[in-house]
């Protein structure tokens, strides 16, 4: 499908296949699973907090009758608990993994997981570096997998020390996550290119959702229900960015598109802030392979599991 012809509310049928969406249970993520699962296909919504994934599965189905949705208990920052994940999908090929949870911390002060690494570092990259590593089989399986990454506006500003990954010595929250954005970025052009060299029909890609505020978002209650107050304050942003279902627009493109290609950046059109998704250049840090592979090297150590070492 070309990129004229792609229509954001008219997306192609997807029968028959199965698509995994991690944080699908807020944010972009529900807006990537209720678009999928318009399609018909089966969407797997990985989240931690089953009553929120309850809830967006009944809010998906009044709005996509017949949905076929099934919730995937994860935490990303728990490797038991990404492993026991691998046991609940039933199926038997994955068509896509859509790498989207993600979290930002507040607080000042530096979080660790059980396994003593950074919490954003290890919840929004390597918790996908282990996820999807343990479930390429899946993706081998289906006739052409995808991994579809979902990056973020302020990793192009990141920037990244293999020798302290973790924020271990400067330590300030949002430049944190920036840091863990840009990891889980050069991660799916790296896969990307260890996925050709190895001759596998599996791709990887990259989006970023641009500038995705709630005040601009249509509600979705119980999952998202802004005041009206909110949504007067949030309209003239409107110029500028757009909402988490017209976020969510990139990741759903790169997952269903057979035009898109592995290694390709994704992003809305206008300034990468706003509109409708198309490709944009890979450059600068997002380019750096020497970096990446760093990055995959250190990674594979720090989970235990490396496909493509």
């Amino acid at each position: 499908m070309s990129a004229t012809s792609w229509d954001v509310h008219r997306l192609p049928r997807a029968e028959h296949r199965n698509f995994l969406v991690t944080g699908a249970n807020a944010g972009i993520g529900y807006f990537v699973a209720e678009q999928l699962a318009s399609t018909g296909a089966t969407v797997l919504l990985g989240s931690r907090n089953t009553a929120k994934a309850e809830a967006a599965m009944g809010t998906i189905r009044s709005r996509v009758p017949g949905a076929r949705l099934r919730h995937v208990p994860l935490d990303l920052g728990d490797r038991a608990s990404i492993e026991a994940s691998i046991t609940t999908l039933g199926v038997a090929a994955l068509d896509a993994i859509v790498c989207n949870a993600g979290v930002l911390l507040d607080e000042p002060e530096r979080q660790v997981t059980g396994e003593g690494n950074e919490l954003m570092f290890a919840t929004n990259h390597l918790g996908h570096f282990a996820l999807v590593g343990l479930l390429t089989p899946l993706l081998e399986a289906a006739e052409a997998g995808r991994v579809v990454t979902t990056g973020s506006l302020v990793a192009g500003s990141a920037k990244f020390d293999p020798a302290d990954p973790q924020s271990t010595r400067d330590y300030q929250s949002k430049r944190a996550y920036a840091r863990s954005k840009l990891a889980q970025m050069l991660f799916g052009f790296e896969l990307d290119r260890r996925l050709r060299a190895a001759g596998s029909t599996t791709l990887s890609t990259v989006t970023h959702p641009g500038g995705a505020l709630d005040a601009l978002t249509p509600a979705r209650p119980p999952v998202h229900e802004p005041t009206a107050g909110q949504r007067l304050r949030g309209l003239p942003a409107a110029l500028l960015l757009h909402g988490k279902q017209a976020a969510a627009r990139v990741a759903v493109r790169a997952t269903l598109d057979p035009g898109v290609r592995g290694g390709q950046l994704w992003a809305p059109r206008w300034f990468g802030l706003r509109g409708n998704p198309r490709q944009l250049p890979v450059r600068g840090t997002f380019a750096d392979h020497a970096l990446a592979d760093r990055l995959w090297t250190l990674s594979a150590e720090l989970t235990g599991i490396d496909v493509f070492g």
